[in-house]
């Protein structure tokens, strides 16, 4: 195997045919291919690599795997229409008017995708350390989750798994095994409890088993985990919820205003 070396001397010890395809999904990414324009020949792929006809043709495979581009043997390879999505949380936040869907729904039929959420369990179990500590609970003390996944247009995008403590969801439609109408910002809201903060932290991960195969990930590329936390009145937290989604598929938009 050939080893790259990089301008700080770092040894590259992927595969040729890794880092052709990382270096075209960056182009992807960044907009350089753009959504539904053809990528460069074969020839010219070659020339700009110094790789051979298979080298370049493993490299298109990764990334055909990856749902990044379209093409098949013989004939040009095009970058998807929906190459890469960006997600905006305050998009999310505001809980939905009475009788509407949840806003993640709503807000990815405004892009013309078909979004879909999928209710795997409704149990009380002990959150992972973080979220209790997020929630402010003890860590032998019990919460109730909601795991579902999202789709979009068919492929699944994300991994949610959401929590509460055992005081406010109680009693109520949060420990139920059925969709809640409006999404939970509205019952929380319903509760007295409307949503007024959420503070994410965002890392990029290794995919565990569960992501990596509710996800159908093509490798173990890196995911986007989000911890979010959900504060009402007083800084009361009322809601953690842990969010995966494929890294080289989607980027997480931010706006802010100076105060």
């Amino acid at each position: 195997m050939t080893v790259a070396i990089t301008d700080s001397g770092t040894e590259d010890r992927r595969s040729l045919h890794e880092r052709i395809a990382a270096d075209l999904r960056d182009d992807i990414m960044s907009g350089d291919l753009a959504p539904g324009s053809a990528l460069p020949s074969t020839a010219r792929l070659k020339e700009r690599f110094d790789a051979s006809n298979a080298t370049i043709q493993k490299a298109l495979q990764l990334l055909k795997d990856e749902r990044l581009v379209i093409g098949r043997a013989g004939a040009s390879v095009t970058v998807r229409e929906h190459r890469q999505r960006t997600m905006r949380p305050a998009s999310y936040m505001t809980p939905a008017e009475a009788g509407q869907p949840y806003r993640w729904l709503t807000e990815a039929g405004k892009l013309g995708s078909e979004a879909r959420s999928t209710l795997l369990d409704v149990s009380e179990v002990r959150p992972p350390a973080d979220v209790s500590a997020a929630l402010g609970i003890a860590d032998d003390e019990t919460a109730f989750l909601r795991h579902q996944v999202l789709a979009i247009d068919g492929e699944p995008v994300e991994l949610v798994k959401s929590y509460y403590p055992a005081a406010i969801a109680r009693g109520t439609a949060l420990t139920e095994k059925r969709k809640i109408r409006g999404g939970t910002p509205a019952l929380l809201a319903g509760l007295g409890l409307p949503p007024r903060l959420s503070v994410d932290r965002v890392s990029a991960r290794v995919p565990t088993q569960e992501q990596y195969q509710a996800l159908q990930l093509p490798s173990d590329l890196p995911v986007l985990r989000t911890l979010r936390v959900v504060y009402s009145d007083d800084d009361r937290p009322i809601e953690a919820t842990v969010m995966v989604k494929a890294g080289h598929l989607y980027e997480v938009q931010y706006e802010f205003s100076p105060e």
